[in-house]
This record gives structure tokens, sequence and C-alpha cells, in this order.
């Protein structure tokens, strides 16, 4: 099963979130409602919540460690680390 991890910004707060999921659109949606209580951390801070970045993963493992190294990294280093790459 492919996996996703992404990178969500509160419009609001300028806030970073990662996660991983299987299913991106419906993560998305889950973050901004306001009555679906799984997601704690986006509903303890100011959204609404936008996708500026996501990656495929063949499976929850691989998953799991990506989302790991970007938060030890820092999720604000990581995004400027990808564009880095993307406009170089």
């Amino acid at each position: 099963m492919t996996y996703w991890v992404y990178i969500l910004q509160s419009e609001k707060t300028g806030r970073f979130y990662c996660g991983q999921t299987n299913s991106l659109k419906l993560r998305l949606k889950e973050h901004n409602d306001p009555d679906y209580h799984g997601t704690k951390t986006t509903k303890r801070f100011k959204g609404p919540w936008k996708l500026v970045w996501s990656e495929e993963c063949a499976d929850r493992s691989k998953a799991r460690a990506l989302e790991r190294r970007i938060k030890k990294r820092g999720i604000g280093r990581f995004l400027d680390d990808v564009s880095i790459k993307m406009s170089g």
C-alpha cells in the first residue's frame, strides 16, 4: 500500500505540521474538520491548514522513517533544503 508523508502549514500562524497517511485527501480534510478529534496538534493550533509539500512512499515503514528524518531536521529547514534542491 502506498503512503504519503506530508507537510501542512497554518494559513493563520504559519506553523508547520508533518505527518504520514495512506489517504492524503482524507487526512487533509480531517485536519481542517472542526468536528474530527483525531488531529490533536492541528486542533490546538489555528488553521485552516494547507498542504505545502508531500512525497509518496512505497510502504508505511518508509513513510515513518521519512517523517522522523523531517522532524529531526526541523520542518522549516527541511523545506528550505527541498526548495534549494528544486531550484538548483
